[in-house]
C-alpha cells in the first residue's frame, strides 16, 4: 500500500465536504450494554444520517469532487439499497442527473426511497450482480459516469470521516468494531484511525456466510466466495474491494464471524439502549463486539452502519432473537404416544421454565416427535436442561443451532412421510418476484415430484424456499436444479430434516 495514497485519502478525509450532505452523528453511550459486558461502550449512530445509513458520506464525498464535464453527463450507480439512496440524495444536493440500477426484486420501500430523492431508476435482473452487469451496459451507452459503493478512493475517504468524528467524540477510545462487505467503511476509518491514534485496535466483523474479507486475510489475497448468505443483505459481498483489501490487511486488526442468531440478538440490544431498530447488516459490529472478550478498562465504538429494514422482515429478526442471546433452547424431543407423556415432561423436566413454543402432529402410534421452545438463562442453563431431559428418560435432539430448523422446520407441522429412502432436500434460493416459482418448475419440466416445500415471506429481495423431492436419479436433478440458475444446496443429512421426514428412524438419530 502506497504511503503517499494514503496520506492522500487522510488528508481528504480531514478536509471532506461531506457535511454538506451528512451528519456529524452522535456518540452515544449505551448504559444497558455497558453493564451487561462490564466495559464503556459506545454507539455511533450512523442509522441516523438521512438516508439512515453511513453510505451518504462516500457517494457524496466522491460525488462532490467530479468535474464539470462529469457532472454534466450526470452519474450512474448499481445498488439494492443504501448505495443507492446515499448517490441519490448526494446527486439532488448537487443538482446532478442520477440513474440507478436496481434488481427487479428489490423491496418497493427501497424503490420509492430512492426514488423520492429524484433518481432516475430503471429495474433490471433477479440479483445484485445482474444489475450491475446491466449498469455497465448503461454507462457506456449514456457516457454516465459510475459510482462505486466502496472500491474508489474518495468514497472510502468519505466514509472514513467517522473515524475522525470518533477522534473527536471519544479521544481515549480503545477499539472500533466494523460491519463489512466490500470494506469501504472499515478502510476509511481504519487509514484515519491508524494516521491520528495508531493505539486504536479495529475488529473487521462479518456474517459467517459472507466473509470474503476474513477468507481473503487468510488466504493472502482476494478470493471470490462461491456463496453468500442473504439475511444480512446489506453485506452480502462476494469479494471485498482491492483497495479495501489493501488497507485492510495492513490496519485492521482482528478479523471475526458472527451468526445470524447473533445479529439478530445485537438488533435486540441496540433497540433496549437507544430504542432504534437497525438493519441486520447495521449491527453486525455490535454482534461482534458481544463476542468479543475486552478488559474492563476497554472503551469500544460500535458503528451502527444502517437502519434501513422494512417492518414486516422483524418478525423474522424477533424469531430468532431468543437463541441468538442464548435465552431459548429449541429442541426435538421424542415421548412415548400414550396419555400423560406430555404431563410427565412438563413435571420431570420442564417445571418453573416457561415453554415458548411447541409443535406436534401425530404421526407413528408409538412415539411422539416434539419440537419444543425452551426459556433458559444462558449457555450453562441450556445444559442443565439437556442433562434434566435425559435423567428423565426422554430421547432428544438439540436443535438451538441448527439454521435448518430455525428456518423452516419450527414453521411445519404435520404428519410423516413413510420412510420412501428416494427423497432428497434442498434449500434454495428464490428471487422474491411474481413468477419466480414457475420459472423455477418450468425449467424442472415436471419430471420429479415434489414431495415437501416451505416458503416464508421474509421482506427481502431473495428467499429461502425448503424443497424435497422423490428420485433415484440425483445426478440428473442435479444438473436440472444447475440450469434452473437459482442458488442451492442439498440439505439431506441436516439432522433436523432426518428428524422431521425420517420419523420411523427417529431414535437413531435423538440422544439420551
Amino acid at each position: 500500500m502506497s504511503s503517499l495514497l494514503i496520506n492522500d485519502m487522510v488528508r481528504n478525509i480531514l478536509t471532506s465536504r461531506v457535511y454538506e450532505a451528512a451528519l456529524e452523528t452522535p456518540l452515544m453511550y449505551a448504559p444497558k450494554l455497558s453493564r451487561e459486558v462490564g466495559y464503556q461502550v459506545y454507539l455511533k449512530r450512523e442509522d441516523l444520517q438521512p438516508v439512515h445509513s453511513f453510505k451518504i458520506r462516500g457517494a457524496y464525498n466522491k460525488i462532490s469532487q467530479l468535474s464539470e464535464e462529469e457532472k454534466q453527463r450526470g452519474i450512474i450507480a448499481s445498488s439494492a439499497g443504501n448505495h443507492a439512496q446515499g448517490v441519490a440524495l448526494a446527486a439532488q444536493k448537487l443538482g446532478i442527473s442520477s440513474l440507478i440500477i436496481m434488481p427487479v426484486t428489490t423491496p418497493s420501500i427501497k424503490v420509492e426511497a430512492v426514488a423520492g430523492y429524484g433518481a432516475e431508476i430503471e429495474l433490471h435482473g433477479d440479483s445484485y450482480s445482474e444489475a450491475a452487469e446491466y449498469c455497465t451496459i448503461r454507462q457506456r451507452e449514456t457516457g454516465r459516469t459510475f459510482i462505486h459503493s466502496f472500491d474508489d478512493p474518495l468514497v472510502i475517504a468519505g466514509q472514513g470521516t467517522v473515524g475522525k468524528e470518533i477522534i473527536e467524540q471519544l479521544p481515549n477510545v480503545t477499539h472500533v468494531f466494523v460491519g463489512v462487505g466490500g470494506g469501504g467503511l472499515i478502510a476509511g476509518i481504519a487509514s484515519c484511525l491508524k494516521a491520528l491514534r495508531p493505539d486504536v485496535r479495529v475488529v473487521s466483523v462479518e456474517p459467517e456466510d459472507s466473509n470474503c474479507l476474513q477468507a481473503s486475510i487468510a488466504a493472502g489475497e482476494r478470493v471470490e466466495l462461491t456463496h453468500v448468505g442473504i439475511f444480512a443483505d446489506g453485506v452480502a459481498v462476494r469479494k471485498v474491494g482491492s483497495l479495501a483489501f489493501d488497507i485492510a490487511r495492513e490496519m485492521v486488526d482482528d478479523f471475526i464471524t458472527v451468526t445470524t442468531d447473533q445479529v439478530c440478538s445485537a438488533i435486540k440490544s441496540t433497540f433496549e439502549d437507544t430504542r432504534s431498530i437497525l438493519e441486520p447488516a447495521g449491527a453486525l459490529a455490535l454482534a461482534g463486539m458481544k463476542k468479543y472478550c475486552l478488559p474492563p478498562d476497554a472503551r469500544a465504538v460500535v458503528i451502527c452502519s444502517g437502519a434501513n429494514i422494512t417492518f414486516e422482515r422483524l418478525q423474522q429478526v424477533a424469531e430468532r432473537t431468543l437463541t441468538g442471546s442464548g435465552k431459548e433452547a429449541l429442541l426435538s424431543v421424542s415421548m412415548p404416544e400414550r396419555s400423560g407423556a406430555l404431563h410427565q415432561f412438563c413435571t420431570q423436566v420442564i417445571g418453573e421454565r416457561s415453554i415458548r413454543e411447541f409443535s406436534y402432529r401425530l404421526g407413528d402410534p408409538a412415539s411422539a416427535n416434539v419440537l419444543i421452545g425452551i426459556g433458559v438463562t444462558g449457555e450453562s442453563d441450556r445444559k442443565l436442561l439437556l442433562e434434566k431431559i435425559s435423567d428423565a428418560g426422554f430421547h432428544f435432539c438439540d436443535l438451538t443451532d441448527n439454521d435448518i430448523a430455525k428456518e423452516h422446520v419450527r414453521h411445519m407441522v404435520g404428519g410423516f412421510a413413510p420412510a420412501a429412502g428416494n427423497e432428497v432436500f434442498y434449500e434454495i434460493e428464490f428471487p422474491e418476484r411474481s413468477g419466480a416459482l414457475g420459472d423455477f418448475l418450468t425449467a424442472l419440466k415436471d419430471r420429479w415430484n415434489i414431495s415437501l416445500f416451505h416458503y416464508r415471506n421474509a421482506a427481502s429481495d431473495t428467499a429461502k424456499v425448503l424443497i424435497g423431492f422423490q428420485t433415484d436419479r440425483t445426478e440428473e436433478l442435479e444438473q436440472a436444479l444447475d440450469a434452473s440458475g437459482y442458488s442451492r444446496t442439498n440439505v439431506s443429512n441436516d439432522i433436523s430434516m432426518k428428524l422431521y421426514v425420517s420419523h420411523g428412524g427417529i431414535r437413531q438419530q435423538h440422544q439420551k
